[in-house]
């Protein structure tokens, strides 16, 4: 069992010049910098971007639906990091208005159960095949009031990792917190990000900039 390092990558214009931040979270077996090229797909040339570094290169052992105690200390120590990124950038005058959460399988249920557990209004949450994690559900983790974040949620259906109902139980849970939730479960879909999965994700990107 492990913890985690505090490794994180900064990307793009300093937060000063863009006042914005998209914290981008890899899956597993990957690495910050290969979720940082999603960026370029993104069109996020407005944002500084900020990759942590998962040690051994998962955020947590076993799968996202296994009993919690069997993902410690690994699971908590990746909470905490995401936590002091979000914070850290707070801390520099941005507010959680421009802050984008984003992540991809493994990432994406990070960020979900991040997010959940810290709810306020983000600039939005890109769950690309995520869901809330654990083997079942503990709705007291979960505190706050997304007040209309955009949340982007998406998996295929069959996926190897994250089931459409884990997805359909998230989308519950987070719109019953404030959050204006877009589902898309894809036919078929290998576990990837579809090029209209980046299109709506762009679109929650876009809102951010045009408001200034």
């Amino acid at each position: 069992m492990y913890t985690h390092k505090k490794q994180i990558i900064t990307q793009g214009r300093p937060l000063s010049e863009t006042g914005r931040a998209l914290v981008m979270v890899h899956g597993r077996g990957a690495t910050a910098e290969s979720i940082l090229g999603l960026a370029q797909d993104l069109q996020a040339t407005d944002f500084t971007l900020f990759a942590p570094q998962a040690t051994n290169h998962s955020w947590y052992p076993f799968s996202f639906m296994a009993p919690a105690a069997q993902n410690q200390p690994a699971l908590d120590s990746a909470l905490e990091l995401l936590h002091d990124v979000v914070t850290s950038i707070a801390a520099q005058g941005i507010s959680s208005r421009h802050i984008v959460l984003a992540g991809f399988s493994q990432g994406a249920c990070l960020t979900a159960e991040y997010a959940t557990r810290h709810a306020q209004r983000y600039g939005g949450l890109l769950i690309f095949t995520g869901g809330l994690i654990g083997q079942q559900l503990d709705t007291s983790n979960y505190k706050g009031d997304f007040e209309g974040t955009p949340v982007l949620l998406t998996t295929g259906d069959p996926d190897p990792h994250v089931p459409v109902s884990r997805v359909e139980e998230t989308h519950k849970i987070m719109e019953a917190m404030g959050a204006i939730v877009t589902e898309r479960i894809y036919k078929g879909r290998p576990h990837t990000i579809l090029q209209e999965e980046i299109s709506l994700a762009r679109e929650i990107l876009s809102g951010i900039s045009a408001s200034g």
